[in-house]
């Protein structure tokens, strides 16, 4: 059976619509949907090595996940409006007690940030080019909304990936732009195999 990690995006889960869809539409594809902590320093050595033992065929991440999931070095990744600059630019990450999104599995209900969680956030996106090799660089696919008001990082990640695509749609995926445009790119990852060269 082929298998997806899912990384959501700021403020949700692993219980997201996102993952509902996925897990309706692919049948066959065990969707594993880890719920990330919200400190970068926790976050990101905590899916290295959830990625390591689950040995995905893809992994997907929308938003702050897709910030994430191009780190990923050595599988295939999807990023969908990844959210790459969050400490510079992103009108949610600031200071204080929200409320979670969806349902966690510690069920926790509100996370708090900090100064220091923003500062964390800044020193993890200052490194998170380091290293890509060419690989690395044509296993990465990015996808942006074009009427995308939250994030925009699409020249920022064309930089560095030369898989991109634009589509019809905004910052938060609906079933439509998953059934019209992550569906097919997913189908075309984990059931094409490509030749070694």
């Amino acid at each position: 059976m082929k298998k997806i990690i899912y990384f959501h995006g700021f403020g949700s889960s692993g219980a997201s619509g996102t993952v509902a869809t996925l897990r309706r539409l692919l049948p066959d594809v065990a969707i594993v949907a880890p719920d990330i902590p919200i400190d970068p320093i926790d976050a990101l050595p905590y899916l290295k090595t959830l990625c390591k033992s689950e040995s995905p065929d893809l992994i997907i991440g929308t938003s702050m996940g897709g910030m994430y999931a191009h780190q990923m070095h050595g599988y295939k990744r999807i990023c969908v409006n990844p959210a790459i600059n969050m400490s510079t630019t992103s009108k949610v990450l600031k200071t204080g007690t929200f409320k979670f999104f969806n349902r966690r599995k510690d069920n926790a209900k509100e996370f708090k940030i900090t100064k220091d969680i923003i500062q964390h956030y800044n020193s993890i996106e200052r490194q998170q080019f380091k290293d890509i090799t060419e690989k690395d660089k044509t296993d990465c696919y990015g996808l942006f909304g074009i009427h995308d008001k939250t994030v925009n990082t699409y020249d920022l990640f064309k930089k560095h990936y030369p898989n991109v695509k634009r589509f019809d749609g905004e910052h938060r995926l609906n079933e439509k732009i998953i059934k019209s445009v992550v569906l097919p790119l997913i189908k075309d990852l984990i059931y094409t195999e490509q030749t070694i060269q």
